[in-house]
């Protein structure tokens, strides 16, 4: 696959000015047999054409008309450790990428990775959750749309997100808890049976179900490819027609 680059794309428009103005000098010389008026007209068309030119797109950037804004969403994945939230939600990230729409990927690791010292008791994931989407919002006020996985575990927390950001879409990754413990590779639900680690969520800590998720993904029935494409099919159907 090729790209475009800037100085072709120049040396094809200069070439198509040279063309187009040598035509100019030519049916101006064949009908009026006049060397020096075919040269000057062609210099003449030339000034104007990129003036009118500049005039013109410089007038319809003004114009709204016609414009279709893409609002801002974001997509919310939760779902409880292990079931698949982060290799959905990348797969969609990079599905969106495609359709040149401006967003951000948002992930747990990554974020606390930042901000050091978050404790995992429900006071301090429901102020984490405050923090998300105080900076989801900021990124919708730039017209940036978001895809979020966290495990956000309390209900009350989704509800203040969903609160917070224009355009929520919650996509409850449905796994059961043994096909979680199937993939842990990370050993963290070992640790957390073992007492080693505490609110861990599905071991020592409730996770609730969404109520009035937007989507579902049943991982027992469906791939993450078969997955990621059900998403987009919704932010096309909804966003981005």
């Amino acid at each position: 696959m090729y790209k475009e680059t800037n100085k072709r794309s120049i040396a094809k428009g200069i070439s198509w000015r040279v063309i187009a103005t040598t035509t100019t000098i030519i049916i101006v010389y064949v009908f009026f047999g006049r060397l020096d008026l075919a040269i000057a007209a062609g210099i003449l068309e030339s000034v104007l054409k990129v003036g009118l030119y500049w005039a013109h797109e410089r007038a319809w950037f003004k114009i709204r008309w016609g414009k279709k804004k893409i609002e801002p969403f974001n997509l919310w994945f939760t779902g409880l450790p292990l079931s698949g939230k982060t290799t959905i939600a990348d797969k969609v990230y990079s599905e969106l990428e495609k359709l040149h729409i401006p967003i951000e990927r948002l992930d747990s690791k990554d974020i606390r990775d930042l901000i050091p010292g978050i404790g995992f008791s429900r006071k301090d994931r429901n102020r984490h959750m405050h923090r998300i989407g105080f900076l989801i919002q900021k990124l919708q006020k730039n017209s940036i749309s978001t895809v979020a996985s966290f495990v956000s575990p309390y209900r009350e927390s989704r509800k203040a997100i969903r609160k917070m950001v224009k355009n929520n879409i919650v996509v409850y990754v449905k796994t059961d808890i043994e096909t979680c413990k199937e993939r842990d590779y990370k050993g963290v639900y070992k640790k957390a049976m073992a007492g080693e680690l505490q609110n861990f969520s599905g071991v020592n800590d409730v996770y609730e179900e969404p109520q009035h998720a937007e989507i579902v993904i049943d991982t027992e029935i469906m791939s993450a490819d078969e997955a990621a494409q059900e998403i987009v099919k919704y932010i096309k159907k909804h966003y981005v027609k």
